[in-house]
């Protein structure tokens, strides 16, 4: 399978060396830095105690490539557009799009390039880090969870379960995979938008009342969407959900709240931001969302300031 990865940090690398071992693989990306690096060194995978070095391709310009069977995405979501965009040149009329990113909603950028029936959405249970240029540390494996918007009429995602089963990443096909989304969304949307506001560590969201009640409206309006979405939802178990993963990550830091820290733009337009747009076409009101998503913009703003 010929395949583009879109965005060369951990989890491109870590997705993109381990499919050049059976596939024909690109690491594109925008950075000069990491793309002569790649193409010099290699990539430097470090996980279950010991390092390997991958040698995928890696280019600035997909030009001179052709189209694609499969693009991946690893761009963080508020840069898929451009992404897209600049690597239109990889895309056919066979060529699929999938996406593994954090949040919802990112099919409503993909159908911007591609069918909704070659747009391929999911989650994964992998994560890594970036350590230096060209070093990732791969700290965790699990399922790649994949599904997709229509019919599968031509039958992909077995041949992309196989693709990726022959490189080490166990692949789970959900008929319903925004169900899946939206049961990891809960989380973000509500203790990882907290801690980002308050600029605090995972675990003071549930031993703060106050904390733990704006958590809990921010729940109790996902739900209310979630169900009006169809999908199903027990909001006594997300809350207990949520609450124990605030306790058993005390010292826990989240993309969102780092993001701020470090003066980053963050992804809240495809986390809480998402549930604002799926509100707005249900007509379920989502005050706390909304101000979460401009509180969040606010400090984005401030810190740039």
């Amino acid at each position: 399978m010929k395949i583009a990865v879109i965005g060369a940090g951990a989890m491109g690398s870590i997705y993109g060396c381990h499919l050049s071992l059976n596939h024909e693989v690109y690491m594109v990306d925008t950075s000069t830095s990491v793309v002569e690096h790649i193409n010099q060194e290699g990539i430097r995978l470090s996980e279950n105690g010991e390092e390997n070095v991958y040698c995928p391709k890696a280019v600035l310009s997909p030009a001179q490539l052709g189209t694609v069977d499969l693009i991946l995405l690893f761009v963080k979501s508020l840069y898929s557009k451009s992404a897209l965009a600049s690597n239109q040149a990889l895309i056919g009329p066979e060529t699929y799009v999938m996406t593994l990113q954090n949040g919802s909603g990112h099919e409503d950028i993909l159908e911007g390039f591609v069918s909704r029936d070659h747009i391929i959405i999911g989650t994964t249970e992998d994560n890594g880090a970036v350590i230096s240029t060209g070093c990732i540390r791969r700290g965790g494996a699990g399922n790649t969870n994949i599904g997709m918007l229509e019919t599968d009429k031509e039958g992909f995602l077995p041949k992309l379960k196989e693709a990726f089963e022959s490189c080490g990443f166990p692949v789970r096909i959900h008929e319903n995979i925004q169900q899946l989304i939206w049961d990891k969304l809960f989380t973000n949307v509500s203790l990882s938008a907290v801690t980002a506001i308050l600029q605090v560590d995972m675990g003071y969201i549930a031993s703060n009342d106050h904390a733990w009640k704006m958590t809990t409206m921010l729940i109790e309006e996902a739900v209310s969407v979630a169900k009006g979405l169809g999908l199903l939802v027990e909001e006594a178990e997300i809350m207990e959900k949520v609450r124990k993963t605030s306790l058993m990550s005390p010292n826990g830091c989240t993309s969102i709240r780092s993001d701020l820290q470090n003066g980053r733009k963050t992804e809240v337009d495809h986390i809480s931001g998402s549930v604002v747009i799926a509100a707005g076409k249900l007509g379920v009101p989502v005050p706390t969302h909304q101000f979460v998503v401009e509180m969040i913009h606010a400090m984005e703003e401030r810190s740039r300031a």
